[in-house]
């Protein structure tokens, strides 16, 4: 048994909580919203963020591989943060394989920053029981902070590694592979419990069946609001928030794409006289 799961009276060999965040569907068009503070959202498609969908598969393969050699029971959790939109990616991940899941829905909760949200996550892991592990994606897609497992990690007080591209168990905890600059890949070993960050394409993320997501219908799934979370009012949402979104504005066109036509003396001709005296640049 790991040494969080012999701290916390666990059965299981290893729990991974995992983190899913629901984002815009990447095929969505997007409108800035009249205030200007984000994008309009009613009418969009939510998806789970992709660097999530692969933290959620590397939780799955740990757990399996743990299972098969060590002869014990892993378990994955998913967690996810929002309304309904939150409760469909949790489903998906039920129905890739996780054990059970736990919302995190209350109105007080829109709003929050990588902050908020990482405060919110690591009341709800304590809440659970703790864990072994805990994953989340390298950044989220609409955002791409790349901050909120990290500062779970804090929050939590536990080890942490970023931009993981592989991890396995070892018998003092995991050992997570991790990307840097150049290219270069980082090796390092980790007790547990700690929180990783999970690089896309570290895996090839399953595809739900249809067995799996009749399965999803029948798994538990626990819905806490923030008193259940024991936060305040101004531990949540924009008032927690330590950065506000002011304006959010559609990049302006500043440049556009001439075609020079003749013969190639004639287009050079023309280009070396365009570079002179409109871009002013020779």
């Amino acid at each position: 048994m790991s040494p969080g799961a012999a701290a916390s009276g666990r059965d299981t060999l290893m729990k991974v909580i995992v983190c899913l965040r629901p984002v815009p569907d990447p095929a969505s068009r997007l409108f800035v919203n009249e205030d200007r503070t984000w994008i309009k959202d009613a009418e969009l498609s939510f998806v789970t963020n992709e660097a999530d969908t692969h933290a959620c598969e590397a939780a799955l393969e740990l757990c399996e591989r743990v299972s098969a050699s060590r002869s014990e029971a892993g378990e994955v959790v998913v967690l996810s943060i929002g309304r309904d939109r939150a409760a469909r990616v949790l489903r998906e991940g039920l129905a890739m394989g996780a054990a059970r899941a736990i919302h995190l829905a209350d109105d007080d909760f829109e709003g929050g920053d990588e902050y908020v949200r990482a405060r919110m996550i690591a009341r709800a892991v304590e809440k659970d029981g703790g864990a072994d592990v805990l994953l989340t994606g390298v950044q989220s897609d609409d955002l791409g902070g790349g901050v909120t497992g990290v500062m779970a990690a804090e929050l939590l007080g536990w080890a942490h590694a970023s931009v993981v591209v592989g991890v396995n168990a070892v018998e003092a905890g995991l050992r997570a592979r991790r990307e840097l600059e150049g290219g270069l890949i980082e090796t390092l070993e980790l007790a547990t419990p700690c929180v990783l960050t999970i690089q896309l394409g570290i895996n090839q993320p399953r595809y739900a069946t249809l067995r799996g997501i009749m399965a999803a219908k029948k798994k538990e799934m626990k819905t806490w609001s923030r008193g259940d979370l024991g936060m305040a009012a101004g531990d949540v949402g924009s008032e927690g928030a330590l950065c506000q979104v002011t304006e959010v504005r559609v990049p302006e066109r500043d440049h556009r794409v001439q075609m020079l036509s003749g013969s190639p003396a004639e287009a050079a001709a023309r280009l070396v006289e365009k570079l002179r005296l409109e871009a002013k640049v020779i």
